[in-house]
């Protein structure tokens, strides 16, 4: 049987956290469960610590992609879940991206949310990943950005060079492309806290925009 171990990288989330890790323990059978602190200032850390396996703590905030790295390091799992940590109760329905790569159907199952309530922003950094993705790899994707992912640890063992902020989820569909893995997106009823049109909203998704074209750009590089 194989191991599972999930990954919920979590930044200043005390208001989330505690929800989405009972929703876990709940519903999703696993042999561990890792939160990765990515530096904090509230009380993220101790509220996981009631519900997690281990709660690795970075000293400063470094990004998503080195807080799964990080994490990824320290499982033990055949069977990577990872699942951001604003999820609450729609954590629950883990199991469905779980079972495709648990019963050999691929090697990545990538999540599908259902459509936001509202829209926000224009759609450029989804749209610049996915015209990205196509053009380096031929395979085009409906979710480029989705951080809740299943995939075998072989996967991740073969990965070049991943972006610490939030282009790595980009990256690593391109590497498991290329490494010739099977990847499959699958509808799962998540939902996750929706950044809005405002001042926040915008610079989130310009930070979210520039690691992407990072990404990229690497990529292509090494594709050459």
């Amino acid at each position: 049987m194989k191991k599972v171990s999930i990954l919920v990288p979590a930044y200043n989330e005390a208001a989330y956290i505690v929800q989405t890790l009972q929703a876990i323990r709940r519903h999703v059978p696993c042999q561990e469960l890792i939160v990765i602190d990515d530096g904090s200032s509230d009380q993220t850390s101790e509220l996981a610590g009631g519900w997690a396996d281990q709660v690795i703590r970075l000293p400063v905030n470094r990004g998503k992609g080195a807080a799964l790295k990080t994490g990824w390091r320290e499982a033990r799992g055949d069977v990577l879940l990872f699942l951001d940590s604003d999820l609450r109760e729609s954590a629950m329905h883990a199991n469905h991206l779980l079972h495709p790569v648990k019963a050999g159907w691929c090697d990545m199952a990538i999540a599908k949310l259902p459509s936001p309530k509202r829209r926000a922003g224009f759609g450029v950094a989804k749209a610049v990943a996915r015209h990205g993705i196509r053009y380096l790899t031929g395979f085009d994707p409906t979710a480029p950005l989705s951080g809740q992912r299943a995939v075998r640890r072989e996967v991740l063992e073969s990965l070049g060079r991943l972006d610490d902020g939030f282009g790595i989820e980009v990256a690593m569909t391109i590497d498991a492309l290329r490494a010739g893995y099977r990847l499959l997106e699958v509808p799962v009823h998540f939902c996750h806290r929706e950044s809005g049109n405002n001042l926040a909203g915008f610079l989130h998704r310009g930070r979210e925009l520039i690691a992407i074209s990072r990404s990229l750009g690497v990529k292509w590089r090494e594709g050459r």
